[in-house]
């Protein structure tokens, strides 16, 4: 077990679901990762305060964004934290897939992401 704890800011316009979707991830991998999710971002415009004020090492945008949206997250975000680890849930997953089609994708890419060095 990775003794590393990660703080996660999600930036979903459904503050709700981004809890419950991020609380099953972290329940289904804490026997690998200890995750903490410590805020989420409603809205673009508040990524950099929220970020600056939580460091976090990892930030996930939710698939309501569009891809250029989802890349001007990061960009700011990666502006306040060069070393930040990105992940972006493809746009319209949750709409199309349902939300166990989301979380089975993010612990799909997460051992890659929290592994990685970058």
């Amino acid at each position: 077990m990775s003794g590393t704890q990660h703080r996660l800011v999600t930036v979903n316009t459904v503050p709700e679901r981004a809890k419950r979707l991020i609380g099953r991830v972290v329940e289904d991998v804490k026997d690998r990762y200890t995750i903490v999710h410590v805020a989420n971002v409603e809205r673009i415009e508040d990524v950099k305060e929220t970020v600056k004020r939580e460091q976090p090492d990892v930030l996930f945008t939710a698939s309501m964004w569009t891809p250029e949206q989802a890349k001007e997250i990061v960009d700011i975000a990666k502006g306040i934290i060069p070393g930040l680890k990105t992940f972006s849930t493809p746009q319209g997953l949750q709409v199309n897939q349902g939300p166990d089609a989301v979380v089975e994708y993010i612990k799909e890419n997460l051992p890659s992401l929290l592994d990685s060095k970058n």
